[in-house]
């Protein structure tokens, strides 16, 4: 199978103009299997009641029946259930989940297109992308803004973008590289097959792509790969005079800029191009803020006080100076989301009031090491310890209401705690670090 893949690689980088007619052969038993193993186990369950560990009963024989119905057209996905979940704002964020069958066929398929539209993306992509990760994104603008001529910054934000990308332009889209009639039907059939949601189907109608699905993050970037990446690479080759520095993760960009009239000049044109393809800019998210190394000293030259800040892919960033006085690009975790994670683990502690002391605390190690994996970035130390201290300081206090009798004092709970709990570091590297290993080969 990995040769057969490679052979569809080794084309799609050869030729750029190749088209894929017939595809559909390499969803074989083995990639479904693989497939498989491949998604999250303990996910919810769609509208068929089916867990993961469901589907793993009998599986070669449920595989083996899955892709003849596949081969043979007889394939047909189920509508997702509809769930809501709050977002940080206090708007809710529609969720598809999808049974654990379409999940693994949409992800043999992505596995698949991969092979395809790898060659094909931009660098400067980094979104549900095979070897890239968020920290990849956050690393490639923390380096540019130190680096290069940066004077001003775009925070770019797509007004509800998942909901609007029109199925036309999509599958016109695909069509550049993939041509399998059967494959088109197959997504086609994925972004219009609907959720169910208090027990009502509804159809998807000509536009959106469902959140939560396995397939909608690649969809997304082929959507956005052709409107805006390759879009902005030719403005950026050809019309730009000075420096431009281009971030994207899927939906979520940042441009910066080293001349202010040509980032007026970028967003003005990029109105016209989003427009065409049923996107539009959300005017009160979108901004254009002067920021980079010498934003510190324009800004007092002109009497404009410190410099804005940005959000993206979690941390605020922000203007800052070393103790030689050279610029430093600042970044923290958004105050915001900080105080979701804090409130959130506070309603679980609640939750679990009475389970035993080693199982909150075996719980309390998992959320505190996956906060940092994702948060302790060099000089974010302070927000992070302070995520981690207001964890402890709820889980004593939830601990002393559940003793009615005993009181639990900080002197013998600290140094235990410390003891038990990971300590708060560092994990990632600098910036600079990691982007010159990745990319000065």
């Amino acid at each position: 199978m990995m040769s057969s893949f490679t052979c569809v690689r080794e084309k799609a980088k050869s030729d750029k103009q190749q088209t894929f007619t017939a595809l559909m052969h390499h969803l074989t038993p083995e990639l479904l299997s693989q497939s498989f193993y491949k998604l999250k186990r303990q996910s919810a369950k769609g509208i068929d009641g089916v867990r993961w560990f469901d589907y793993q009963d009998n599986l070669e024989y449920r595989l083996q029946d899955l892709h003849t119905r596949i081969q043979t057209g007889r394939y047909k996905p189920k509508p997702a259930r509809r769930v809501y979940i709050p977002k940080a704002n206090g708007e809710r964020r529609p969720l598809s989940i999808q049974c654990v069958e379409d999940k693994l066929v949409q992800q043999a398929v992505v596995t698949l297109l991969n092979q395809v539209y790898e060659v094909d993306f931009k660098g400067f992509s980094y979104g549900f992308r095979p070897e890239r990760s968020q920290h990849n994104a956050l690393d490639a603008l923390a380096y540019g803004i130190s680096k290069k001529k940066v004077n001003w910054v775009l925070d770019l934000d797509i007004r509800r973008f998942f909901d609007t990308v029109e199925h036309d332009w999509l599958i016109r889209m695909i069509k550049h590289r993939v041509q399998d009639n059967r494959l088109i039907k197959l997504i086609i059939r994925w972004i219009k097959v609907g959720v169910v949601e208090e027990g009502v189907t509804r159809k998807s109608a000509h536009c959106g792509l469902p959140q939560g699905a396995v397939i909608s993050p690649l969809l997304s970037n082929i959507y956005l790969h052709y409107v805006f990446d390759l879009w902005s690479h030719e403005w950026r080759k050809k019309r730009a005079c000075g420096e431009v520095l281009i971030v994207r993760y899927a939906d979520d960009a940042v441009l910066c800029f080293q001349h202010k009239w040509e980032a007026n000049e970028y967003l003005a044109l990029l109105h016209q191009r989003l427009d065409k393809f049923g996107l539009t800019v959300h005017p009160e998210k979108t901004r254009l803020i002067r920021f980079g190394r010498f934003a510190v000293q324009q800004s007092g030259n002109k009497g404009l006080g410190k410099p804005k800040t940005f959000d993206f892919l979690g941390f605020t960033h922000y203007c800052s100076t070393r103790r030689n006085g050279e610029f430093k690009l600042g970044r923290k975790t958004i105050r915001k989301r900080l105080v979701g994670q804090i409130k959130a683990v506070q309603q679980e502690l609640r939750r679990r009031m009475h389970d035993s002391v080693g199982l909150t605390l075996k719980w309390l190690k998992s959320v505190i090491t996956g906060h940092m994996n994702y948060y302790s970035v060099p000089g974010n130390g302070q927000s992070v310890s302070l995520f981690h201290d207001e964890i402890v300081k709820r889980w004593l206090k939830m601990l002393r209401r559940r003793s009615q009798r005993h009181t639990i004092v900080w002197e013998k709970f600290g140094p235990w705690v410390r003891r038990l709990l990971p300590k708060v570091r560092i994990v990632h590297p600098y910036p600079e670090m990691r982007f010159r290993a990745r990319y000065s080969k």
